[in-house]
Order: C-alpha cells, then sequence, then structure tokens
C-alpha cells in the first residue's frame, strides 16, 4: 500500500482509525475476501462517523482514486448478501 487514506482533521484519533478500518476492509474484499459481519461493522462505525451520503461518496471517490479499490460493489454487495457469507469483489 502506497497510499494515504482520505481523512478529516476534525475526527479525533479513535475516528480516524475507525474509518481506516473501513477502507481495509474495502481493500479485505477485493483481495482475500471479507466475511459480512465484519464488514458490516465496519460500515456502520464508518457511518457514525459520517452519517452524510454527500461525505460518504466524496471519501468513497477520493478513497478510490488513491488506491483503484471502489467502496460502492462493496457496500452493495454486503447490503445484498446474507449473514455467514463472505464477500469477495473482482476489480475490473
Amino acid at each position: 500500500m502506497e497510499y494515504a487514506y482520505p481523512l478529516s482533521t476534525d475526527w479525533s484519533t479513535g475516528e480516524i482509525v475507525q474509518v481506516i478500518e473501513f477502507f481495509e476492509g474495502i481493500e479485505l474484499a477485493y483481495e482475500k475476501g471479507i466475511a459480512r459481519e465484519d464488514m458490516m461493522d465496519r460500515y456502520r462505525r464508518f457511518k457514525d462517523i459520517v452519517p452524510s451520503m454527500a461525505e460518504e461518496k466524496t471519501l468513497l471517490r477520493e478513497f478510490e482514486e488513491v488506491s483503484g479499490y471502489a467502496g460502492y460493489p462493496v457496500i452493495k454487495q454486503m447490503k445484498a448478501s446474507q449473514n455467514g457469507e463472505k464477500l469477495k469483489v473482482s476489480a475490473k
């Protein structure tokens, strides 16, 4: 990983850690796969910090620009899947 995560200076250290864990979950969904429950927990904590859909879209777009990993397909698959399933997204 040779990039910086999109973060806000308004967030506390704990919030920054949780947002980074969410982005790492997206990376895992592309690279190895991640349990739906794990990703759902990361997403819920992320949404506690970033409740605005507009800000979420901005952060996901910035993350995709630096990492190449799109967050929307992961979130879409997470919402459509059932507990116990593993999320694995294929890179385009």
